[in-house]
């Protein structure tokens, strides 16, 4: 039997013990209903949403961006500033960020090598190294 992309997002919520409301279940099927990873913004996301016939505001869907990070279902990756992206693969690895297209992606983490960090200052400890390898047309 073929699950549905909402069955699928319901089911997603539930492995962290999110409560599936109508909001975050529509959000859920649009990120991972597929069995795809995404790289979305929140804009992105309420378009898409928007797009579906799906009443939501852009609040919301700030809102459970950042309860699906505090829970562990998507990491956030700031590109700059002002700019940030919600990954569904929240496993350590690296992304390209399409300059010229305003596109963030998967990088091959094969291919990565850092082969030391600095050493973190007294008190503390690195809780994680983001990398975000910024690609432009020549």
């Amino acid at each position: 039997m073929t699950r549905t992309a909402h069955e699928i997002g319901t089911q997603w919520l539930e492995t962290k013990g999110l409560r599936p409301t109508r909001q975050r279940v529509t959000l859920a099927a649009l990120l991972v209903g597929d069995g795809q990873h995404r790289h979305v913004t929140a804009e992105s996301l309420f378009d898409a949403a928007k797009s579906q016939g799906e009443a939501v505001s852009l609040a919301t869907v700030y809102n459970t961006l950042r309860a699906f990070c505090d829970a562990g279902l998507v990491q956030e990756v700031t590109v700059d500033g002002s700019k940030s992206y919600f990954d569904t693969n929240t496993h350590d690895h690296p992304h390209f960020f399409w300059e010229d297209e305003s596109r963030l992606s998967d990088a091959p983490a094969d291919q990565l090598v850092i082969s030391q960090l600095p050493q973190a200052p007294e008190g503390v400890e690195i809780a994680a190294v983001d990398v975000v390898i910024r690609l432009r047309r020549k």
